[in-house]
């Protein structure tokens, strides 16, 4: 997964909070994600930390400058040298598709930061995982997540297990927009943004900013991740058992099928409600 050299970066698409817990404005009280007509908080996320406590509470993090990414972060090979700058042609590529593919698309800045930051929905802490804000229109992550990924949730890891959780969140954006984000339930919600990614990937060559077709070594990459995620691994690591009924996300197999089934199909159309589930 190596970006093509000369590729311009947009730095602007992300923004350093560094570890001031800065970020979106202000939250609502409680620390609760909200947004858009109610609660949304377990279904925007990546993953069930708040809902299992997976991981435990969010260690002290020391105060992190914000870096200046438009200075660090101006070509492919600034993206395959760092992995801040990796965020960032990720991003770019990923918006780069869906402004393609969605009528009057509007641009969703990532925030990285580190340790709790403030949010459109909330306050929320490196312990919640990758998560989109809708009352906001902001994907936050911290990046000793992808540490975690490897850790805590087995994965192997790897710079396209990173863009695979990224495009993700990009997936509940563009559901934002389309307004598919409200009176589904959160499972099919969660697949369709597996499905969503999926998607990404399959075209993301055709954006400009990879030097090459992702390989089957790339894509292995996401599916473990995706599997490793599942509610069933999550629930069966933390409570010893599994409650299909509690699920929020689905299962191992139903992410892996869901992304499988927007990588090998190419169009968002094919992502259409429980169709994404494959």
């Amino acid at each position: 997964m190596d970006f093509r050299d000369q590729a311009d970066l947009d730095a602007s698409q992300v923004e350093d909070a560094g570890g001031s817990g800065g970020g979106g404005g202000g939250g609502f009280p409680g620390g609760m994600i909200v947004g858009g007509g109610g609660i949304v908080s377990l279904i925007v996320l990546v993953l069930v930390f708040v809902l299992n406590n997976v991981g435990g509470g969010a260690e002290p993090a020391q105060r992190r400058p914000p870096s200046n990414l438009s200075e660090q972060c101006q070509t492919g090979k600034d993206a395959d040298q760092s992995e801040r700058c990796r965020v960032v042609g990720v991003v770019n590529s990923i918006q780069d598709y869906w402004k393609k593919e969605v009528s009057g698309y509007r641009p969703a800045k990532t925030v990285l930061y580190s340790g709790q930051v403030r949010t459109g929905c909330g306050s929320a802490t490196s312990s919640t995982g990758p998560f989109y804000c809708p009352g906001d229109q902001r994907v936050y992550l911290d990046l000793s997540f992808f540490d975690q990924l490897h850790s805590q949730f087995g994965a192997k890891g790897g710079p396209f297990a990173q863009a695979y959780v990224i495009a993700h969140e990009y997936g509940h954006h563009v559901q934002k927009l389309l307004g598919a984000l409200d009176g589904g339930s959160s499972v099919a919600v969660e697949l369709q943004a597996d499905c969503y990614a999926g998607v990404w990937a399959r075209n993301a060559y055709e954006t400009g900013f990879y030097d090459q077709p992702f390989t089957a070594k790339d894509v292995s990459e996401a599916l473990d991740a995706a599997a490793a995620v599942g509610d069933d691994r999550n629930q069966q690591r933390s409570t010893g058992r599994i409650d299909p009924e509690s699920f929020t996300h689905g299962s191992s197999e139903q992410r892996v099928n869901a992304f499988q089934r927007g990588y090998e199909k190419g169009a968002p159309t094919d992502c259409a409600g429980a169709d994404a589930a494959g």
